[in-house]
């Protein structure tokens, strides 16, 4: 079982890691696990990455969503394996997982394979020329492959977590899902969503909260109100 205090994630989608670690300092204890992700890779990701992990105590998820040919993917997974990360994100094709997993060897970092985003429905996988299916299909059967090709674990979205659950090679793996709202927050630009309490409930390990937390007037209190639904199902 996920220690309680870690199933929620939140995600450090600020500019630079100075409005991250004074992010992370308000949210205090509330919060033991924090995402980084592209958008503040230039903004010194890496470096308060290692600050809140070494420092502060934090897990540390990276999200990447790395994608290459598998030479340069498993030489930039071995590299950030160095940074002593708890997760890493890969694009879910088969692939890409195994060679991040041959980067990863030796290090306790787990290699998590992206699904479908969050925030794409039919449309947008039309548009990128993407196989036929509903999302929900196109997910559960690239979590089965990812998980096939040594994945630790999935990204998907709450709508989803159930059906990758009942996968039979999903057992001993993790899944994490990013588009969740507590009631009544905004969707922004996240289409396939649920609440924290929906998403544990449907066999979610980790939920990945980020505006709801960091564009709150108080991000301590709105972590803590998540925590206190996490705790309540």
């Amino acid at each position: 079982m996920t220690a309680l205090s870690d199933r929620l994630i939140v995600a450090l989608d600020v500019p630079d890691a100075v409005s991250g670690l004074k992010l992370a300092g308000d949210i205090g204890d509330a919060v033991s696990f924090y995402k980084i992700g592209l958008g503040m890779l230039t903004g010194g990701g890496l470096a308060l990455a290692n600050e809140l992990k070494q420092e502060h105590g934090k897990r540390i998820f990276l999200d990447m969503k790395l994608f290459d040919i598998g030479a340069t993917v498993e030489a930039a997974v071995r590299g950030l394996a160095q940074f002593d990360l708890d997760f890493l994100t890969v694009h879910g094709d088969p692939h890409v997982v195994r060679a991040a997993r041959e980067g990863a060897a030796g290090s306790a970092m787990k290699i998590l394979a992206v699904t479908v985003l969050t925030s794409l429905d039919r449309g947008d996988l039309d548009d990128g020329m993407m196989v036929a299916g509903s999302p929900r299909d196109l997910v559960i059967e690239r979590a089965s492959r990812a998980f096939e090709a040594g994945a630790d674990g999935v990204i998907c979205s709450p709508q989803e977590a159930a059906a990758v659950r009942a996968l039979a090679n999903s057992v001993g793996r993790l899944i994490v899902t990013p588009g969740v709202r507590p009631a009544g927050a905004d969707r922004g630009d996240q289409k396939r969503t649920a609440t924290p309490a929906r998403a544990i409930g449907d066999g979610a390990d980790h939920i990945v909260v980020g505006r709801p937390v960091w564009k709150a007037g108080n991000p301590r209190h709105a972590a803590q109100a998540i925590q206190d639904e996490i705790r309540a199902i």
